[in-house]
């Protein structure tokens, strides 16, 4: 008698916001975590009102709303690996960390603190709450300068003073830290991996010159954790996830879409979804 082979799929939970435009935000890891292969699933934690100019306002989702969210994914399907964007309130940072502290998977946390135009993004007590909460329980976080600065109390904008920040954010209970170096003033690209018991790991790459960069930050942090939910070790997932960044912004450097800064080309080299088999 003949039996159907049955699959299982890498799946990774984008915990972010909304970006209409598509370019950033939920929109851009469900992009990115489907382009990598894997099977993608969100929550939505804000309404940003935005474009490629810019965001002109956000809405918030109320937090039970997140909390039931939350409850229909886990309930159904267990996430491989997690995301996490936009936590612009005190009272979310303290329901998800509360909620992911059985969680057995990789997360990935992009805080997102700081607008492109330089403005915070949340408030004072909501960075603590995230330093304290989150940054001990995920696998690793993915500050640009700015949000480092913001971190760090200090203004991050060379290559040493990104490592001593690093360290610094080690010494203060997390995993791990990229700290991506896009806004750098160089013609090459420099973004640092920090890891417990590991040291500092460099990787560079010629910088691109376009402003179609909308969302590169909430696709690498997504890209790492599809790349993760792979059981790929950490270092490999960075250089992998920050190579397809790379490819995404250059496969879109000559696109105009929008008045502003463009989005990347999350799908310049998509992969079939993952499958596995499983045991009869």
């Amino acid at each position: 008698m003949m039996t159907t082979k049955k699959y299982t799929v890498p799946t990774v939970l984008s915990i972010a916001g909304f970006d209409g435009s598509g370019g950033a935000g939920i929109q851009a890891d469900t992009k990115t975590i489907s382009a990598l292969g894997c099977y993608a699933m969100n929550v939505l934690t804000a309404l940003p009102v935005q474009n490629t100019q810019g965001v002109r306002h956000i809405y918030e989702i109320p937090t039970q709303a997140v909390r039931d969210q939350l409850d229909a994914i886990f309930d159904d399907i267990y996430p491989d690996a997690i995301k996490i964007g936009m936590v612009h309130s005190l009272e979310l940072v303290e329901l998800i960390s509360s909620f992911l502290k059985d969680y057995t998977g990789e997360i990935v946390f992009d805080p997102v603190m700081v607008s492109t135009s330089g403005h915070k993004l949340i408030h004072d007590d909501t960075i603590q709450a995230c330093i304290d909460l989150l940054f001990p329980r995920v696998s690793l976080i993915t500050p640009n300068l700015d949000e480092v600065s913001v971190l760090a109390k200090r203004p991050i904008d060379t290559i040493q003073e990104m490592e001593k920040a690093g360290f610094d954010l080690l010494n203060q209970d997390c995993q791990a830290v990229l700290i991506k170096g896009g806004h750098l003033q160089s013609k090459e690209l420099t973004s640092l991996l920090f890891q417990q018991k590991q040291g500092v790991v460099a990787f560079t790459s010629p910088k691109i010159d376009t402003k179609n960069t909308h969302g590169s930050g909430c696709s690498l942090s997504s890209a790492i954790a599809s790349q993760l939910a792979q059981q790929y070790p950490l270092d490999q997932a960075v250089a992998v996830a920050l190579d397809y960044v790379h490819e995404a912004i250059k496969g879109s450097k000559d696109l105009i879409i929008g008045k502003g800064n463009g989005p990347l080309n999350h799908f310049h080299h998509p992969y079939k979804l993952i499958q596995h088999e499983m045991d009869q």
